[in-house]
């Protein structure tokens, strides 16, 4: 019966052991164990959205790291918060206390634990997370304390044995010794000091001197144990990175639940392409996308995902039609919008795994290499003061330049004197070495995601860029564009034309800044006049009129130009029957309007017009004119046009359109009644009315009533 008794009990107690350690007590086959002072440490345990509210009830103190993965100071404090949990892991309760033999995680009933914000961001957001990274202690499910930022050991430190202290008064040391972040052992003598927190300096230099003499004596068995678990703490480190992605060369079918475990729980990137099996699209796509997998084995992950099997998944996904691909990078993603080619998905999934690596911080040595491959470079300047704020801001762009540009920070002074740099944090594009500036500034507007990308989008091609199908919407849509019809077979004269096209795109920006800023200059002035003149006359009502007005810039009501060019010989037969043009002729240049289906070949002269910065210029100040002072062709035929500028009529004025069909309807209407009326004939008395009531009058009797 007693032995019954004592195994009960012993039971018990290692169920409650297991309680108030909870899930990082648990071996998990995706982490590796920590050592520190030669005894295993199993992973941080992970805090999720459907495990939050039921880990933070199972001890009574939960001690929960906020970060994101991408943001620097996290990346920093890290090894802090990992090394400071492995440190309270290990350590031993105070001798006197009665449950001298019980963990320290069952003595206090504490744990720790993390939560990644980019992949929950919700959760992040209500729990009110403002900085990353953040530590706060949990008491019940309540917030007790909480240090924002990545700060040292000690800080994070003292607001834990201010908690543990309150827990169970006179527990802890009046001073702690702690280890350094990323160390495997405790400093020589430490551990016996903290849990002592009394004796003087020579009963420590003594502790010290026993420890190293027992050490020695006993043939160095507890120094080469540390040094082995250490040497397993710095290979797993180490090791966990290089985790070899898509070691098959397969597409990995994925399922609702695998899709979860595989690719939002974790930061690794994936291509996955969402299908049906009856698309005719999709079962074209199949071959080069099976042929892709085997063409990033071992660089990326590529799967797919059935939407006839996986239908809530699809739905959750928001797809707009099949095949639709998405590359992935934990809670973050983007679609891919470009050609279906096995080239075309290569050359995007590398430029996605060189983005994923991060956001580059480069020099000017560095940077000076890089505008020698990359066309357009986006640079974001940073000091000392930039915020994790700012940081984390930066950290969600990149997947959305994947194909377009590259993202890079800078804090090197000789790259804030190259493009003055005055203000932090900044943001520009540099476009063959030319700088387009961010111009909004506030913190707001630096951080605001939407607003970034779409100025990003706005600039994010070359000066002059290669007209493909895959772009050709972005370069033609809304603008005049000067094309370029090359040979690219005859190298010499290619490049000197594109050298000739870069020289003229350059001018007419040159050109239209200074336009901008004398419109500018223009407007200020006669504000200026009017503040003036209505000072003179004490006007105060015009004063304030003055006063309200706003210098308006809006360059919406113009069409912008820009330059492209394009392979000729590649896209021949789509020049010659659009424009006219073939390229055995000659290189040739065109202004393009394609929201009016018109074009300019030909300069005011008369002649073609041809890659030459000269005959690039003069014509295209004569085409921007208002009316055009050369005559355009038609990209349609004359009776194509009729319907294509009604068509564009009722998109642009459709209550004008509306009104003007209803006008014309009701005239109509009223004509048609009338010829209905004029068939009918004349109306006559005779027809209608009987004699006797026409010689009685029609209103029967007299006035007075009376008959003659």
């Amino acid at each position: 019966m007693r032995l019954a008794s004592i195994a009960l009990f012993l039971s018990a107690a290692v169920l409650g052991a297991a309680q108030a350690i909870g899930s990082e007590s648990k071996d998990n086959p995706d982490k590796e164990n920590t050592y520190f002072n030669g005894k295993k440490v199993p992973p941080l345990l992970e805090l999720t959205p459907n495990n939050f509210d039921e880990e933070v009830k199972l001890s009574k103190l939960l001690v929960v790291k906020y970060y994101s993965p991408m943001c620097p100071h996290c990346l920093d404090f890290a090894p802090t918060y990992q090394t400071l949990y492995e440190y309270y892991y290990t350590s031993k309760v105070p001798s006197s206390s009665e449950s001298a033999s019980a963990t320290f995680e069952k003595y206090y009933d504490i744990r720790f634990a993390q939560l990644n914000c980019i992949a929950y961001g919700d959760l992040c957001s209500k729990h009110d997370i403002k900085t990353y990274p953040e530590t706060r202690v949990y008491k019940e499910g309540e917030k007790v304390a909480a240090v924002g930022g990545a700060k040292s050991m000690p800080i994070i430190s003292e607001m834990i044995e201010g908690v543990l202290e309150k827990e169970k008064p006179g527990s802890r040391p009046a001073k702690v010794v702690l280890p350094e972040p990323g160390a495997t052992t405790l400093p020589a003598a430490s551990e016996k000091e903290e849990v002592a927190g009394k004796g003087d300096k020579a009963e420590k230099a003594d502790k010290t001197d026993k420890t190293e003499k027992s050490s020695k004596e006993e043939g160095g068995d507890a120094t080469p144990a540390t040094k082995t678990t250490g040497q397993k703490l710095e290979d797993s480190k180490h090791s966990k990175p290089k985790k070899t992605p898509n070691e098959q060369g397969v597409s990995v079918a994925l399922t609702a639940e695998s899709f979860q475990t595989l690719v939002t729980m974790t930061q690794e990137p994936w291509f996955i392409k969402f299908y049906a099996p009856w698309c005719h699209h999709c079962q074209a796509m199949a071959s080069n996308w099976q042929q892709l997998a085997k063409e990033m084995k071992g660089k990326l992950n590529i799967g797919e995902v059935n939407c006839d099997a996986e239908s809530r998944l699809c739905k959750d996904v928001h797809l707009r039609g099949y095949p639709t691909v998405l590359f992935f990078r934990g809670g973050e993603r983007v679609e891919y919008n470009g050609l279906r080619g096995l080239g075309d998905f290569i050359q995007y999934a590398e430029k996605a795994l060189d983005i994923c690596s991060g956001v580059q911080d480069v020099d000017a040595a560095s940077f000076k290499a890089l505008e020698e491959k990359e066309d357009v470079i986006f640079v974001y300047f940073y000091d000392h003061a930039t915020s994790s704020e700012d940081f984390m801001a930066l950290e969600r762009l990149p997947l959305s330049l994947i194909g377009h540009a590259k993202l890079v920070k800078t804090k090197d002074p000789e790259l804030y004197d190259r493009f003055k740099i005055t203000t932090w944090p900044r943001l520009l594009v540099s476009r063959e070495g030319r700088p387009t500036y961010y111009t909004p500034l506030t913190p707001r507007e630096m951080r605001d995601t939407h607003l970034v990308l779409s100025w990003m989008k706005s600039v994010w091609l070359p000066i002059v860029p290669e007209l493909t199908a895959s772009n050709a919407r972005e370069i033609m849509d809304g603008k005049i564009v000067v094309l370029g019809i090359l040979n690219r077979e005859d190298q010499e004269t290619f490049l000197s034309a594109k050298r000739e096209m870069k020289r003229a795109a350059n001018e007419w920006m040159d050109k239209q800044i200074q336009l901008f800023q004398l419109e500018r200059q223009n407007l200020r002035d006669a504000k200026q006049l009017r503040l003036e003149e209505a000072e003179d006359r004490n006007d105060q009502r015009a004063l304030r009129a003055a006063k309200s007005i706003r210098i308006n810039m809006d360059m919406s009501d113009r069409k912008e130009v820009t330059f492209a060019w394009v392979d000729g010989v590649f896209w021949q037969r789509w020049i010659r029957t659009t424009y006219g043009i073939d390229i055995k002729d000659g290189e040739r240049v065109i202004i393009n309007d394609e929201d009016n289906r018109r074009y300019w070949d030909m300069t005011i002269t008369g002649s073609p017009i041809v890659p030459s910065r000269v005959s690039i210029l003069e014509t295209i100040s004569k085409v921007t004119a208002s009316p055009p002072l050369i005559k355009p062709k038609l990209t349609i035929s004359s009776f194509e046009k009729i319907f294509f500028d009604i068509r564009v009529t009722f998109s642009e004025h459709p209550y004008l359109s509306f009104g003007c069909i209803a006008g014309i309807a009701m005239g109509c209407a009223s004509w048609f009644r009338g010829r209905l009326r004029r068939n009918r004939g004349h109306f006559r008395l005779e027809d209608n009315l009987p004699i006797k009531e026409i010689k009685e009058g029609l209103l029967g009797n007299t006035a007075n009533g009376k008959k003659d």
